[in-house]
């Protein structure tokens, strides 16, 4: 392995798969793998701008793009991802299992009904699941490959003054499905998850000014993330800089959780 510090963290020559990547975090990340030099297969659930966000970036970085319809909360459509994404490329080193909902239905007995709790549990738990599953038959079969887990501060705080007990606890299950996954897979695989505070990113609009003034006085630096202040984990997780690393969590959030 080189002993250059900068080469360890380039991605020349790998091929990465991100889910939930055409816009915020995933798209951050994709961005960032592909001008490291990697190949990127980009997940998306509905995004009409995809394709078009796919060939913009393989034009900008120099690398291949392609873009793939994968709602995570359907196991067939995670599966042929996977298949057509091995069938483009050839390979697949890295996956990252971003995509993920948020939960606004307030307090846990305010909803009328469980289709918002069924909703938060089949993308965030059972689409990473899916995702994890498909990763590791490919990882298995190739004898190595990293997967990266987007999980969330919310899976070690109660967040306030938001009501979202829902989401923590999907969150909570990821960062732990990380950790199992480690040791399950540490023959053939790494296994991380990267853990964001509040980022300004879609998944966080249902906010009003109010919410998010209570939440910037509780981070210690006083604002948001921008999406690109959380790529350097996930850079540092894909690449050889990191091949000692497994079972990890790495917390980005500002200082909110060591307050």
């Amino acid at each position: 392995m080189s002993t250059d510090p900068f080469s360890l963290f380039s991605l020349k020559g790998k091929t990465a798969l991100v889910t939930g990547a055409s816009t915020g975090i995933g798209y951050a990340v994709a961005q960032t793998f592909a001008y490291a030099g990697a190949d990127i297969a980009l997940g998306y659930y509905s995004s009409p701008t995809a394709i078009q966000i796919a060939a913009d970036l393989a034009k900008a970085a120099g690398v291949t793009v392609e873009a793939f319809k994968c709602p995570v909360d359907d196991p067939d459509a995670v599966a042929s991802t996977f298949s057509s994404a091995l069938e483009k490329f050839g390979k697949i080193d890295i996956v990252v299992s971003n995509a993920g909902i948020t939960w606004t239905g307030g307090e846990l007995i305010a909803p009328p009904d469980h289709k918002e709790w069924k909703q938060i549990m089949d993308v965030n738990i059972d689409g990473n699941y899916y995702v994890a599953k498909e990763a590791g038959k490919v990882f298995k079969a190739q004898g190595y490959g990293s997967l990266i887990f987007t999980s969330s501060i919310s899976a070690l705080i109660v967040n306030v003054p938001q009501r979202q007990a829902a989401y923590n606890v999907s969150k909570a299950a990821v960062t732990h499905l990380a950790r199992c996954l480690a040791v399950e897979w540490a023959s053939f695989a790494r296994v991380n998850c990267v853990s964001p505070g509040y980022t300004l990113t879609e998944i966080t609009k249902f906010a009003d000014h109010d919410m998010k003034e209570e939440w910037r006085q509780r981070i210690p630096m006083g604002r948001e993330a921008l999406p690109v202040e959380l790529v350097g984990a996930y850079l540092y997780l894909a690449s050889n800089a990191s091949t000692y690393t497994t079972g990890s969590d790495i917390v980005v959030d500002g200082g909110y959780t060591v307050i």
